[in-house]
């Protein structure tokens, strides 16, 4: 067992240790661990209960539920004989969501799954399906990974009874979050790479990093396979799974998440973790478009190095539901990283700004901080100058676009240990990127910038 595994066995003995009723889940104030409460009436995910463990070990329960925009607020058990029962939500002429939970620690049901779904048919107008697996989901990590095979058999079975009543493949479109994801994947791999679209939600990556593509989310699993990675470095997968993988802000530390161990136990272990799922849900509303930019590592894309989406010729893809994500070539280049900056809270979209500085040669190194202003909204970056280097480029998340910035600022902070001396700037230079539009770069030229005092620049611009 990995030390992965390992902290995933530490968070789980966390919250079993908090249960203080038998029988009982959790109760939490925590975004992503509260419980709702279904109508009785309504179909809903089960719970688990400590005492009903070890019955659940003998027995995988795989369950579903369907929503659809006639019954969004009201879900119906859903099965074989549900295509036929009077009245039937399910229309095999509408395209099919199937929505795949991952690793239950608390063996409860997950409380998000209702949300995405009306986000989903918000969206588009489909029939929504929910895989409850929470029975299958709740013991120790590394014996819920044996499991996840024969759930995805399961699933198939159902699948192979949609098709039986007019459903293609090709209208199917799973999302996995966390270890559903390669369930999902192996659903794929039974219908040889046949089913329409599979998306991943921060796919599982602790006894995954290493697996063979046949055990694991990839991009042969579906006709479209799609990632967003936003905790690679603990409970997320570090590798592309898909024809597109979106690694925000790196696909590791999400802002606005804890970063102390001294913080809620959500906040610092499992907000990275879900904010794949909340990015995707603020993007089916389509309140701003979450477009990624190919490049090969975030390092690159944070030095500006990649700021365009020719691979795609020229049409950045965007996280949701759009037509393939915004790809329209053929064949679909496999396992692209693509990278975005985001903000800590919904709708999550930034600008994205690159800053390129040319300086005059420099006697010693120097230190920069480069403010972008829009009224009360502000954005900052420290630079660090060598004296071996004049040009330099930087990303920068600004709330607003390039034609909002009301001015930018350069401060020259020098150093405690040495008088650092002015600096000139043979020119400044912001652009955004990526745009419908190509803009004139905004530019300043000759900027001197003298220590202790700060050079700013207004802008008169105005937004088409």
């Amino acid at each position: 067992m990995n030390w992965e595994v390992v902290l995933l066995c530490v968070w789980t003995v966390y919250i079993t240790s908090l249960v203080v009723v038998r029988g009982q889940t959790l109760p939490s104030n925590q975004p992503g661990l509260e419980e709702t409460q279904g109508d009785d009436e309504c179909a809903d995910l089960n719970n688990t209960t400590w005492s009903g463990y070890r019955q659940q070990r003998v027995k995988l329960q795989v369950q579903y539920m369907l929503l659809t925009r006639t019954n969004m607020d009201c879900a119906q058990t859903f099965d074989q004989e549900s295509l036929t029962r009077q009245p039937s939500y399910f229309k095999a002429s509408r395209p099919t969501k199937v929505i795949v939970h991952g690793y239950r620690a608390m063996g409860s049901k997950p409380s998000w799954v209702k949300e995405l779904a009306r986000a989903l048919l918000r969206a588009q107008d489909a029939n929504v399906l929910v895989v409850d697996w929470v029975y299958g989901a709740s013991f120790a990590y590394n014996l819920v990974v044996e499991n996840y095979k024969e759930v995805a058999l399961q699933i198939s079975v159902l699948i192979n009874q949609l098709q039986e009543h007019g459903c293609k493949l090709e209208s199917f479109h799973f999302i996995g979050i966390s270890l559903g994801a390669h369930v999902a994947g192996f659903v794929g791999t039974l219908f040889e790479g046949k089913i329409g679209r599979i998306t991943g939600l921060d796919p599982a990556g602790p006894m995954f990093k290493g697996a063979d593509t046949f055990d694991r989310l990839d991009p042969s699993d579906a006709l479209f396979v799609d990632a967003i990675h936003t905790d690679s470095d603990y409970f997320g997968i570090s590798i592309p799974v898909g024809h597109v993988d979106f690694f925000l802000n790196g696909g590791m530390d999400q802002t606005g998440c804890a970063r102390s161990r001294f913080a809620s136990m959500y906040g610092y272990v499992i907000c990275d973790h879900m904010r794949a799922l909340h990015v995707y849900m603020s993007a089916l509303n389509g309140s701003c478009p979450l477009r990624g930019i190919p490049c090969s590592n975030y390092e690159d894309f944070l030095n500006g190095q990649c700021v365009d989406c020719d691979v795609f010729k020229g049409t950045c893809p965007s996280i949701g539901l759009s037509e393939n994500s915004g790809i329209a070539i053929s064949p679909i280049p496999k396992e692209q990283k693509l990278f975005l900056l985001t903000t800590s809270s919904p709708p999550f979209c930034t600008h994205h700004i690159l800053l390129e500085l040319e300086v005059s040669r420099l006697d010693k190194s120097a230190e920069v901080e480069v403010t972008l202003r829009t009224g009360n909204l502000g954005t900052e970056r420290r630079l660090r100058f060598q004296t071996s280097t004049t040009v330099y480029r930087t990303v920068m998340a600004h709330p607003v676009a390039l034609c909002e910035i009301y001015s930018i600022q350069l401060r020259n902070t020098g150093s405690r240990f040495y008088r650092q001396g002015d600096i000139h700037f043979k020119s400044v230079c912001l652009s955004g990127f990526p745009s419908v539009r190509r803009e004139d770069p905004l530019c300043m030229n000759n900027v001197n910038v003298r220590r202790g005092l700060p050079w700013s620049h207004d802008f008169v611009q105005v937004c088409d």
